[in-house]
């Protein structure tokens, strides 16, 4: 009897051990998916970014410019 005891004690543990390792499993698969998709928008945002720092430069060249002219006239 005391066998057939520590077996059914074994089995238990050894279904916990299974349902903890499927739910830490699925726990992982969840979290790898969210770490592609926040790379995918990082780099989005990295690619934003790098439009909007260009638009400045770019702005920044045209108040240059404005300002050169405005010198020209005023002398």
């Amino acid at each position: 009897m005391e066998n057939q005891t520590n077996l059914d004690k074994l089995n238990d543990k050894i279904s916990q051990i299974l349902q903890s390792y499927n739910s830490l499993k699925e726990e992982n698969k969840t979290f790898r998916t969210d770490l592609i998709t926040l790379r995918a928008e990082n780099q989005a945002k990295d690619i934003e970014i790098e439009k909007l720092v260009e638009a400045n430069l770019m702005k920044d060249l045209e108040i240059e410019e404005i300002v050169e002219k405005i010198e020209s006239i005023l002398g």
